[in-house]
């Protein structure tokens, strides 16, 4: 764990940087006086040790927890299966745009070290919140993304999700909307919206915008309409294909899980889904990563109330490891990225300057 290598001496105001058990013989002790003359010359010096000796990647989850009312949350793996949390569990950034709330966090690192972050801003907003970070700790002035106000009819935008194509070097951001009326061969098969004096039943479909800096979006498309109704997409890189995780929201009758979809470009256009990948249970928020040879599908076992994944080396076969997880408590949708070890020793150390 983190704390093996990065950890507090409360006694003597110390900081103690222990690699020997990375078969280094080097053991760095800071005496900090919490100036900051001294924090610019510790950060250089601590810069300087882990870049070379750090250098094992790590995986983040980024998540949330009861409604969303606290934020982001964000547990740390090195393996995929055990998640202990970060800053004891506590919110790294706390909702200010849209409804306040922030669910379905996804978290993205782009190579220039900056950390993108999209979430859903509440339940019946026409846009997602965006902030960026370049160290967890310090984040830039929230935005609200108003993404659907060009429908009258929209009724939400959930769970949006960052993909960087590196063909076109733009992000892909794609979440699901609710239309009244837009599909309704599909309109019957949704839950009833509560807020509707109507009581319509929602059907929903993936909708997209990309962008370059976050600041500039391309018009809203439909993004993929497979004829059910879907939400939740996720979509990650194998070679040249591209691979869409979703969720068939179907409630009548109920199907409730993730299927597949496959693309030449990120862009799409995405195949037909295949048949679910998931087991009798109903799951949600796919967040899909390879490590090593094996693609690694987390997903929220929303109605039992805990974290389950499949897995595959084939994209074909699947197998059920979700007694195999060990998750923060509490945790709702998020996703999973991998990160330079570094990344979480350098937050440690500015959480101990602050």
């Amino acid at each position: 764990m983190i704390q093996s290598y990065f950890r507090k001496n409360k006694n003597e105001n110390k900081i103690m940087i222990d690699s020997s058990q990375r078969q280094f013989n080097l053991c760095l002790i800071l005496k900090l006086d919490k100036t900051w003359i001294n924090k610019i010359l510790i950060l250089i010096i601590f810069y300087s040790f882990n870049v070379n000796i750090f250098s094992r990647d790590v995986y983040l989850f980024s998540y949330f927890k009861n409604n969303g009312e606290d934020g982001l949350h964000l547990a740390y793996s090195y393996n995929g299966r055990q998640w202990y949390p970060l800053n004891n569990d506590s919110s790294f950034l706390i909702p200010q745009v849209g409804s306040k709330l922030m669910r379905d966090p996804s978290l993205f690192l782009a190579k220039d070290g900056t950390f993108h972050l999209v979430w859903t801003t509440g339940w019946w907003d026409k846009g997602f919140g965006y902030s960026s970070s370049k160290d967890l700790i310090n984040w830039s002035e929230q935005k609200f993304i108003p993404v659907m106000s060009h429908e009258p009819e929209a009724k939400n935008t959930w769970a949006p999700e960052i993909f960087f194509d590196n063909k076109s070097k733009k992000y892909i951001i794609c979440w699901s909307t609710y239309i009244p009326g837009r599909f309704p061969a599909t309109d019957s098969t949704g839950h009833v919206m509560s807020s509707d004096p109507l009581k319509r039943k929602m059907s929903h479909r993936i909708y997209a915008v990309t962008t370059k800096d976050f600041k500039v979006f391309s018009p809203t498309r439909l993004f993929y309409e497979p004829g059910f109704n879907v939400i939740d997409a996720a979509i990650i890189q194998k070679g040249k294909k591209y691979i869409m995780f979703c969720k068939d929201e179907t409630l009548t009758p109920p199907q409730k899980k993730i299927r597949i979809a496959y693309a030449d470009k990120a862009e799409g256009p995405y195949s037909k889904a295949s048949d679910p990948i998931t087991g009798k249970y109903w799951a949600e928020g796919p967040s899909p990563i390879f490590i090593g040879d094996t693609c690694f599908v987390y997903f929220d076992k929303y109605r039992d109330k805990k974290y389950g994944a499949v897995i595959s080396t084939d994209l074909k076969n699947w197998k059920d490891i979700s007694d195999e997880l060990v998750f923060p408590s509490g945790i709702r949708h998020g996703t999973v990225l991998k990160v330079p070890e570094n990344i979480l020793l350098i937050f440690y150390f500015l959480q101990y300057l602050q």
